[in-house]
């Protein structure tokens, strides 16, 4: 990747850099893309999540912070997928935090949640309840730009998910979410999916991920 290094900015509470479209190796894929109508695609496959389950569940922790957690320090190592627009320039962020979506059983409507990447799993986990348990509101403002977004649908065992779309094309937050895990074949298999920007993010960036994820998740102790 690179970068302008005259330019270091805080945006979002998070650092980041400019990128240097004049010597960017992904100039020319990134221009393809940035225009197009609906930039955003999105690529659904299975997760096996035995060991990890099976582990989360010892160790008495929330599947879902433990599994937010999971995925954003994955997605965190490419930077690839810390790529953004800031007032329409490509960026790159340092670190990415995260934001998810936290029903309330009681009301069956949902909040969005913002926390902050942590370096180890239990501070991040001690982190979200903490921050979850006191949010009263279901919005606390605009989404911030340097984040991850969880959206679980944890009813269903779906095979492809398709989202809302705002119509802006400058939206490059990648979206994750998962849905009802199952048993098949003697394993735990989760369907997940992912949500990019392709002026940042191709097929290849994605299975990255998906190699990375599936080994955390298989050497999970």
């Amino acid at each position: 990747m690179t970068v302008k290094k005259h330019q270091h900015d805080i945006y979002g509470g998070t650092m980041m850099q400019e990128i240097d479209l004049k010597s960017w190796k992904r100039a020319m894929h990134y221009q393809v893309f940035r225009n197009s109508v609906q930039p955003q695609y999105c690529v659904s496959f299975e997760l096996d999540i035995t060991n990890f389950l099976a582990k989360i569940r010892e160790q008495g922790h929330s599947f879902t912070f433990a599994f937010v957690y999971a995925v954003s320090k994955c997605a965190n190592e490419i930077e690839e997928f810390r790529c953004r627009f800031v007032d329409g320039k490509p960026v790159i962020y340092e670190k990415i935090n995260t934001s998810f979506t936290y029903l309330d059983q009681e009301k069956e409507l949902f909040k969005v949640v913002y926390v902050e990447m942590q370096d180890t799993l239990e501070e991040y986990i001690a982190l979200a309840e903490h921050t979850e348990k006191n949010q009263k509101v279901y919005f606390t403002g605009p989404m911030a730009n340097d984040v991850f977004q969880f959206s679980p649908f944890p009813w269903v065992s779906f095979t492809h998910i398709s989202h809302t779309d705002s119509g802006n094309r400058d939206n490059a937050t990648p979206l994750f979410d998962w849905g009802k895990f199952y048993e098949r074949s003697g394993k735990i298999l989760l369907p997940f999916s992912v949500q990019v920007h392709h002026s940042f993010v191709d097929g290849i960036h994605i299975g990255k991920l998906s190699q990375r994820l599936q080994k955390y998740l298989d050497e999970f102790a």
